[in-house]
């Protein structure tokens, strides 16, 4: 472990490194931006990651997530990255939950150093952010990589900070966190770039979790380029692994 963490240990030095070996992060979303921050987390050396993700690999994935390849669409992303994550670090502990976060879905969020929000439903994100919020658990929030391309109008700050508050996505989000309340107190990864697509697409989504429950909502389909979700994915770990350093 030391050789494969010695460049780590070269900036942050040892007794950081063996800290992390101790923590314990849940990533929801394992797509282009939760896909990104678990594996910097795993090449950090965090010793513990708990992943939460109901969907498989498709190919319109290829083009900005780390773990599409063509030869597994189709199979499960928290089974592709459990295989991926004891690749880099043969010591790492990490479960799987492989199903839709709902409110019906009961995760004790008390025993996480860090929760990671890389999740794109509206109603699962806004539950995710308040019951964080609530439980004084540190979050951080991707608010949107979709519709965008240049990765460097990028920023880390918290949700009373946001510059461009006007984008449909964050409106929303922060229209019903408002609602609960919540107006300031979770970080989030935001963008100064106003969103564009060609075109807009949206279908009906129906899920259908563990618990039987019935998620259905209306999904519109962003545009998204291999640069911004990646970028965002490693700010979102830069930020959780220099929090941990405190």
């Amino acid at each position: 472990m030391s050789e494969l963490f010695s460049r780590n240990i070269l900036y942050w030095g040892k007794e950081f490194q063996e800290n992390l070996a101790s923590k314990n992060i849940c990533i929801l979303g394992l797509g282009g931006v939760g896909g990104y921050t678990c594996e910097m987390l795993a090449r950090a050396g965090v010793g513990k990651l708990t992943l939460l993700d109901f969907d498989t690999v498709s190919t319109s994935n290829i083009n900005r997530q780390i773990i599409a390849l063509q030869s597994n669409v189709g199979v499960k992303k928290t089974k592709l990255f459990e295989e991926r994550l004891k690749n880099i670090n043969p010591a790492i502990e990490v479960s799987s939950i492989d199903d839709f976060y709902s409110e019906s879905l009961t995760l004790d969020f008390i025993r996480f150093d860090f929760v990671v929000d890389a999740i794109d439903s509206m109603r699962s994100k806004v539950h995710l952010l308040e019951t964080c919020h609530k439980l004084g658990v540190p979050v951080i929030s991707s608010m949107g990589a979709g519709n965008r391309l240049d990765p460097t109008a990028l920023y880390i700050c918290d949700i009373s900070e946001i510059e461009n508050k006007n984008a449909p996505f964050v409106s929303n989000i922060l229209y019903q966190l408002k609602k609960r309340g919540i107006e300031s107190g979770i970080t989030v990864v935001a963008s100064r770039e106003k969103p564009f697509s060609q075109e807009k697409i949206s279908e009906q989504e129906r899920i259908e979790t563990k618990s039987g429950e019935i998620v259905e909502f209306n999904k519109i389909i962003p545009s998204s380029t291999p640069f911004v979700a990646s970028t965002a994915g490693i700010f979102m770990a830069y930020h959780i692994i220099k929090e941990l350093s405190k």
